[in-house]
């Protein structure tokens, strides 16, 4: 397979537990010709960790796409009045005051006009926006990282807009189903990502602090383990099944009655079921998750593969490595899908 004149773009997720990158190649559609995993054993080892991983895998491109997450990041569904572009990114400034718990001058702030078929609710002289705002200091900080690892940043993207980018490139829309409303829940290390999507539009997004390390502490302290004991015992319960699903029981309730909570909101703002919930994520992986997640939720619960059916070009990539982190990949997958957009 001839890609050297084609353009490549590695998405790269720094998570709390590890680091995950995919670089996409496009070639008459997405391949996948980079991929690379690495355990974080501390905050503190992210550059060197980006580092290692980037001169121990084989990757064509050094132009890269990152993300933000976390409480230093605002996302707003606004409903503003219309106006063209450059007025937008005047106002927006101001309005941004109203709806951000940070110094407008400490953030940085970005915004996009969308439309959503089927929803009404506005004015004819009013639009909906959505508003981003981050600490620029945390985006200063992956910049560093990335300038650190000799990477060229594309852009800084949203861990939960990734989501839904993955979704879009490995799942598509189907015109046969309808407008379906699709709810994609990751469930990482430290947090768990909502990204409710309908006819490829994001209607609303949340982040909830429960999480896989949840899981492992609510091991931990039940069975009387310490937390390494605890997540290899969470991973593969073995003949301890019935024990470790006993002792996380809590934790899973607390998480489907916060997931639960923004589909009621979402349904009560938009008139609107939720028709599926795809589940990604490292913590989605525990055992029966999506069987009580489904159960709890009353609705198809389901895991997915957020690297589609893309081909693989197995002589640069680790297909086996690849295939046992595929559950992880999905804010990866979406950050390095902004290749349909460079090419």
């Amino acid at each position: 397979m001839r890609l050297t004149r084609a353009k490549s773009l590695i998405g790269l997720d720094v998570g709390t537990h590890s680091v995950k990158a995919v670089e996409l190649t496009w070639s008459n559609g997405p391949v996948i010709t980079g991929f690379g995993y690495a355990e974080l054993p501390s905050p503190e080892a992210v550059p060197e960790t980006v580092l290692d991983l980037l001169r121990d895998n084989d990757f064509h491109s050094r132009r890269v796409v990152t993300s933000v997450s976390g409480r230093s990041v605002i996302v707003r569904y606004l409903t503003m009045f219309k106006m063209s572009p450059d007025d937008l990114r005047n106002a927006i400034r101001y309005e941004a005051d109203k709806y951000i718990p940070f110094d407008v001058d400490e953030v940085v702030l970005d915004c996009q006009p969308f439309e959503v078929e089927g929803i009404g609710n506005l004015g004819s002289n009013e639009m909906r926006v959505l508003l981003v705002a981050c600490k620029r200091a945390i985006v200063d900080e992956q910049l560093r990282v990335l300038a650190a690892a000799g990477l060229q940043p594309e852009l800084v993207d949203v861990d939960v807009f990734a989501l839904g980018n993955a979704f879009e490139l490995a799942v598509g829309l189907d015109p046969a189903a309808g407008p379906r409303v699709t709810a994609l829940v990751d469930v990482g290390s430290t947090k768990t990502s909502v990204n409710l999507m309908r006819a490829g539009v994001s209607l609303f997004t949340r982040e909830i602090h429960t999480a896989g390390s949840t899981f492992t502490t609510a091991v931990a302290s039940r069975l009387g383990l310490a937390n390494g004991d605890a997540e290899l015992l969470k991973r593969t319960p073995g003949e301890e099944y019935e024990r470790v699903r006993h002792a996380i029981s809590p934790a899973v309730d607390d998480l489907a009655s916060e997931v639960k909570l923004s589909f009621e909101y979402f349904e009560n703002q938009f008139d609107l079921g939720i028709d599926e919930v795809l589940l990604s994520g490292g913590g989605s992986r525990l055992v029966g998750l999506e069987q009580d997640l489904g159960r709890m939720f009353d609705r198809p619960t389901m895991s997915w593969d957020p690297t589609g059916d893309f081909p693989i070009a197995a002589g640069s990539v680790d297909v086996e490595l690849l295939n046992q982190h595929v559950p992880e990949l999905a804010v990866a997958v979406g950050l390095a899908s902004r290749i349909q957009r460079h090419r």
